[in-house]
């Protein structure tokens, strides 16, 4: 398994995405933390992109799908993400966080957060 990391934080979008119709109605905003473990040992020594994940194809590729179908739980929208990315790139294993940053809680809260990781 490699101890190699690639992360991209704090990808913030605008989703259709909870369980209440309301949510699903007005949208709010969702961002992204996606963990990428890989050997990147062959990128460092040619400096070769081919060698690596292309940072701009994942941030598409999450952009697509958190905007391409309402989901109504963090969780499915995580699990959609991360088993795209493994279908699509060469890595060894995924982590996915998703935060909602408005949540209809009757409390204060910044955000709700889920997350998981697919080897």
């Amino acid at each position: 398994m490699a101890r190699d990391k690639i992360r991209l934080k704090n990808m913030c979008f605008y989703g259709y995405h909870g369980v209440d119709p309301s949510e699903r109605a007005l949208g709010g905003r969702f961002s992204f933390d996606v963990e990428l473990a890989l050997d990147l040992k062959p990128a460092g020594e040619t400096d070769d992109l081919t060698k690596t994940v292309d940072y701009a194809a994942v941030y598409t590729l999450v952009a697509e799908i958190q905007g391409e179908r309402e989901f109504m739980l963090l969780e499915a929208l995580a699990h959609t993400v991360a088993e795209a990315i493994l279908t699509r790139f060469a890595v060894d294993e995924v982590t996915v966080r998703v935060r909602k940053h408005s949540v209809p809680i009757p409390g204060v809260l910044d955000c709700a957060e889920v997350e998981i990781t697919r080897p």
